[in-house]
């Protein structure tokens, strides 16, 4: 039956999950290659996230085994990434310092991963009751959101780095370019946290029926 056999899209989740590992090891890497092959993973890892989701609707290869490893492999990939960054970011090596937000905010993580587990939990208590949570307009832009902020600081890491060792600190283009990454993962950031609260709060209103109050 198709519900519970392993197809494409699902060897492609499985890929994804399997890379998760990788990332978080390679996102602490001490080296400039180590960190940029996160940066590649990451990518790879979001793009075949569009790839298995599109090839799952195209050719009606929907299963019950590929709703269950999808929002497991965001999860993980969620981990890989934001544990490595507050690490990093909490360590002695000013590299690892997040533009704009300095050190990760303990806050921000328990947030956005607060958000998953509440939600998960919010999801499998509805499912008990007879109703299915799809997957939200809101959540997925948060989900955006966090991945292009994700992407663009392990991709700020190894830059930073060469930066630092190559004595481009100070030039006039490493500058100007510096603004615009350090800009752009700062606000992608903070706009994911939004976010991440406001997806939180639209799924429970939207289903507040769940939890017995009525319109």
């Amino acid at each position: 039956m198709l519900g519970s056999r392993i197809t494409l899209p699902n060897l492609i989740t499985i890929a994804r999950i399997g890379v998760c590992p990788a990332i978080f090891f390679l996102a602490l890497s001490a080296s400039v290659p180590g960190r940029l092959w996160a940066f590649v993973l990451f990518v790879v890892a979001g793009l075949s996230d569009v790839w298995d989701g599109y090839l799952a609707r195209r050719y009606d290869w929907i299963t019950d085994v590929g709703k269950l490893l999808d929002p497991l492999a965001d999860k993980l990939l969620l981990v890989a990434t934001f544990v490595p960054f507050y690490l990093l970011s909490h360590s002695d090596d000013p590299v690892g310092r997040i533009p704009w937000w300095g050190p990760l905010p303990a806050w921000v993580v328990l947030v956005i991963f607060g958000r998953e587990l509440l939600i998960t939990l919010f999801r499998s208590y509805a499912m008990r009751r007879g109703v299915v949570i799809a997957a939200g307009l809101t959540g997925k832009r948060k989900a955006l959101l966090q991945a292009l902020f994700s992407g663009g600081l392990l991709l700020w890491y190894p830059l930073r780095m060469t930066a630092r060792t190559r004595g481009w600190e100070g030039a006039a283009a490493w500058e100007a370019w510096a603004t615009f990454h350090g800009g752009w993962v700062a606000v992608t950031l903070a706009l994911a946290l939004l976010l991440t609260i406001y997806s939180m709060l639209d799924y429970l209103w939207r289903y507040r029926s769940v939890l017995g109050f009525r319109s």
